[in-house]
């Protein structure tokens, strides 16, 4: 795991540098999260390590994926990716991409699940209680997961606040076993 984020980091910075001097952080994003979904594919991962096609059919094949969105600098990631095997990396650059974006912001991605569609005056709430304790802007990702019962699971980086229901009655069940 480490290994993948090591090699993958060259790459994330320079797409952020090149980003950033053009002011297409939104063209990068876009590009990038359509190939990290693409390259898990497993009839497109087949292809991509594959040795029977050519370098020229995979990026081929990627670019026709991608369709409008592809000019002169993707075709080249895709080209300095193929040539050095690194392809299936894409999932880990653009996750690294998105972060050195957020980071740029002071912006900090929440993955918040909650047991019941949070309205927006709720999540608003939550959202500013989040940004004073993380004293950074929190772009929410919010899903709905019933078998929390009740409550929000919150995902900040390597921190989780459990508030849900179902988090507590499995606290509790661990302490009355100890």
């Amino acid at each position: 795991m480490a290994e993948i984020v090591t090699v993958a980091r060259p790459y994330a910075e320079g797409l952020f540098r090149l980003a950033k001097e053009s002011n297409a952080f939104a063209k990068w994003s876009d590009v990038l999260n359509v190939l990290a979904a693409v390259v898990v594919h497993d009839d497109i991962k087949e292809v991509v390590t594959n040795p029977k096609f050519s370098a020229s059919q995979v990026k081929s094949l990627l670019s026709d994926l991608l369709g409008d969105k592809v000019d002169d600098q993707v075709k080249n990631l895709i080209t300095t990716l193929q040539e050095n095997g690194r392809l299936v990396l894409l999932p880990e650059i653009a996750a690294q991409f998105e972060q050195l974006k957020s980071a740029l912001n002071s912006t900090v991605e929440a993955r918040v699940v909650s047991a019941f569609p949070l309205e927006g005056a709720q999540l608003q709430g939550l959202v500013a209680k989040l940004e004073t304790r993380f004293k950074q802007k929190v772009d929410a990702q919010v899903s709905v997961d019933p078998s929390l019962m009740g409550g929000v699971r919150i995902e900040i980086g390597d921190e989780i606040i459990d508030a849900s229901v179902r988090g507590k009655l499995q606290a509790m069940a661990f302490r009355l076993k100890s």
